[in-house]
């Protein structure tokens, strides 16, 4: 979704596709670096006001979910800090482990060995609801930053016209996938979310993806960016 702004597509990407169903979602991990002197995400709100512009954020491409997602975390808490892109999750996370930057907030899956072995200090996940995988790990509604939500998320689209009962089959196909115990265990270990089920219809997903369009497009619109 966030491509729509990032990017002059030959295709409105809101009118020229028929949604199908919304798969799933993996909210992103607020974390830092071991000495951060924070022990919880307010804070390190409180450590990022006290020291404006001077705490580094890694990020993996300007434009990316984590570097917008740190945007909105400066609108929402008034704070400041310094974004550094890197090529990737990977070198922004071994200068991480390195000290070399203060925090990042990406894909929760990209953490999970990092906070098994205490490497990084995990302050919240941007979901609804916390992960499976981590139970330790609040959310930043229980955190202390309500209403903060951000996440990758992943559905299915066909071309424009495409007959209804097309559409209807492959839905009901994919929920029915969707709630097969196997896939779900395996979702969860991938840390991504399954749709509830009252939301895996494509009238769900139209909607879906047009909020997410109105949250992120103009913030990207905003800070001027353009994909890499």
């Amino acid at each position: 979704m966030l491509t729509g702004g990032l990017y002059a597509l030959q295709f409105d990407l809101l009118n020229d596709l028929e949604p199908i169903i919304q798969i799933g979602s993996e909210p992103l991990l607020i974390v830092a670096r071991k000495s951060l002197p924070a022990d919880d995400l307010k804070g390190l709100i409180a450590y990022l006001k006290a020291n404006p512009d001077k705490a580094s954020v890694g990020i993996a491409g300007v434009g990316a979910t984590g570097h917008l997602t740190g945007i909105s975390f400066q609108k929402e808490t008034g704070t400041k800090f310094q974004f550094v892109p890197y090529r990737g999750n990977g070198p922004a996370m071994q200068d991480l482990l390195a000290e070399q930057i203060d925090f990042m907030i990406e894909p929760s899956s990209n953490f999970k060995s990092l906070v098994g072995a205490g490497s990084v200090k995990p302050y919240a996940i941007t979901g609804k609801a916390r992960l499976p995988s981590s139970p330790d790990i609040p959310t930043a509604d229980e955190a202390g930053l309500p209403g903060f939500f951000a996440s990758l998320w992943y559905g299915l689209w066909v071309p424009k016209d495409t007959p209804r009962d097309i559409i209807a089959k492959l839905n009901a196909t994919l929920v029915q996938v969707l709630a097969d115990p196997m896939v779900k265990k395996r979702f969860d270990e991938l840390g991504i979310q399954i749709t509830p089920l009252a939301q895996q219809s494509p009238e769900a997903l139209r909607a879906f993806q047009k909020a997410e369009a109105e949250r992120w497009w103009p913030i990207i619109r905003a800070s001027n960016l353009k994909g890499e």
